[in-house]
C-alpha cells in the first residue's frame, strides 16, 4: 500500500470516529430520557391501586370528620358521603333511592361545614344520634354485605357526585329518618321554626318498614313516674294534632305535654301515636321511626319501587329546592 492510500485510510477511521462520537451518545440520551422516571412510576401506582370517589384529589372538597376513637380524619367528602350511605340505607334498596339518600346526606354535609364546625376541632362527627351514620367499607363487608352491595353503594355516591339541594339559592337543611308511617312531618311541629321545604307530605308504601307500626306499654305507675304526673281517675284529657299526624299536645293528668315532650320522656319511636289505658295497664302504638322531617327512607324506596327516579323522589320531600351540581 503506498503512501497516498495509507493516508486516505486513516482520514476515514478519523472521519468515522468524530461521527461517532457525536452521535451516540446523542441516541443513549434520548433512550434513556424516554425510560419513566421514579416519581411517574409512583404516581401511576397509586392511580392503579387507590379506590375513591369523584374528582381527582387535588380538586376534590376536603371534610374533617370527628372519628369514634377521637381524632379527626381529614377525607374527601365524596368517600366520606359513600360510608355515610353504607350505614344510613338498606344494600338492597332500589338505586334510585340510594342515590336520593347520597344526595340528601352531602348537602346537609356542606351545610354542616358551610355553617361552622359543629364540633371544635371537625364539621362532622360518625354518631347518628349527633351527625350522620358512619360505616367504613371494610365494616360493611366484615358485616355480611357483598362487595357487589359495596360496589352498588358506591355507585349511587358516584352519579350523584357533587349534587345538593337548594332553596333561594342556599344549601337547604337536608333532613331525613328511616319511617313516617304514611305521612312525613312539618320542621314547626317538631323544632318550632317554619321551614318552606320541611312541610308535611304523604309517604305511602311504607308498611314493609320495620318500625312502621309500634307498640310499648308501661304500668299506670311507671307511666306516671316517667311524666312526673299523678294519675287518678279519668286522667287522659284533650289531646290536638299536627298536619302531619303527629301528637301537637296532649292533656295527662293535670298536665299538658307537647308531642315531643312525650316522646323524649317515655322513649317512644316517633310523635305519631295513640294512647291506651286498660285497667292498671297504659299500651302506646307509634307509627313511623325518627323526627319525621324531610325525606323518609323507606318512602324513598317505595316510591322508587314505583317507578320514581332520584330527582322526583327529592322533589316530593323537599318541594320547592332545586337540585344543583357545584
Amino acid at each position: 500500500m503506498n503512501w497516498v492510500m495509507i493516508m486516505k485510510t486513516k482520514y476515514r477511521e478519523i472521519l468515522w470516529a468524530v461521527v461517532l462520537a457525536i452521535i451516540v451518545p446523542g441516541v443513549l440520551f434520548w433512550v434513556v430520557d424516554k425510560s419513566p422516571k421514579p416519581e411517574q412510576q409512583a404516581v401511576e401506582a397509586v392511580s392503579e391501586t387507590t379506590e375513591t370517589i369523584g374528582e381527582p384529589t387535588e380538586a376534590a372538597t376536603l371534610l374533617s370528620v370527628l372519628m369514634p376513637d377521637g381524632q379527626v380524619e381529614q377525607m374527601r367528602l365524596e368517600d366520606y358521603i359513600v360510608c355515610v350511605l353504607l350505614a344510613e340505607m338498606p344494600s338492597d334498596f332500589e338505586q334510585e333511592a340510594l342515590k336520593a339518600q347520597a344526595v340528601a346526606a352531602r348537602t346537609y354535609t356542606l351545610k354542616r361545614q358551610q355553617a361552622g364546625n359543629k364540633h371544635d376541632t371537625a364539621a362532622v362527627c360518625t354518631k347518628a344520634s349527633c351527625c350522620q351514620a358512619y360505616c367504613p367499607s371494610e365494616d360493611f363487608l366484615a358485616s355480611g354485605e357483598t362487595k357487589k352491595s359495596l360496589e352498588k353503594m358506591r355507585k349511587a355516591v358516584l352519579d350523584t357526585s357533587g349534587q345538593v339541594l337548594t332553596y333561594e339559592g342556599a344549601l337547604i337543611e337536608a333532613t331525613y329518618f328511616s319511617c313516617s308511617g304514611g305521612k312525613t312531618e312539618a320542621a314547626v311541629a317538631v323544632w318550632g321554626s317554619e321551614v318552606a321545604y320541611l312541610q308535611a307530605v304523604d309517604s305511602p308504601g311504607e308498611e314493609n318498614a320495620s318500625h312502621y307500626v309500634d307498640t310499648v306499654s308501661f304500668t299506670l305507675q311507671e307511666f306516671g313516674d316517667k311524666l312526673g304526673v299523678e294519675l287518678s281517675g279519668n286522667w287522659l284529657g284533650k289531646i290536638t294534632y299536627t298536619a302531619g299526624g303527629s301528637v301537637d299536645t296532649i292533656q295527662i293528668g293535670n298536665q299538658q305535654f307537647k308531642g315531643t315532650q312525650m316522646r323524649q320522656k317515655l322513649g317512644l319511636r316517633s310523635t305519631a301515636f295513640a294512647i291506651t289505658p286498660v285497667g292498671n295497664t297504659v299500651t302506646i302504638t307509634t307509627k313511623g321511626f325518627g323526627h319525621r322531617v324531610g325525606m323518609s327512607q323507606y318512602g324513598a324506596d317505595a316510591m322508587a319501587v314505583q317507578g320514581k327516579n332520584y330527582k322526583e323522589i327529592l322533589a316530593h320531600y323537599y318541594p320547592g329546592t332545586t337540585l344543583e351540581s357545584d
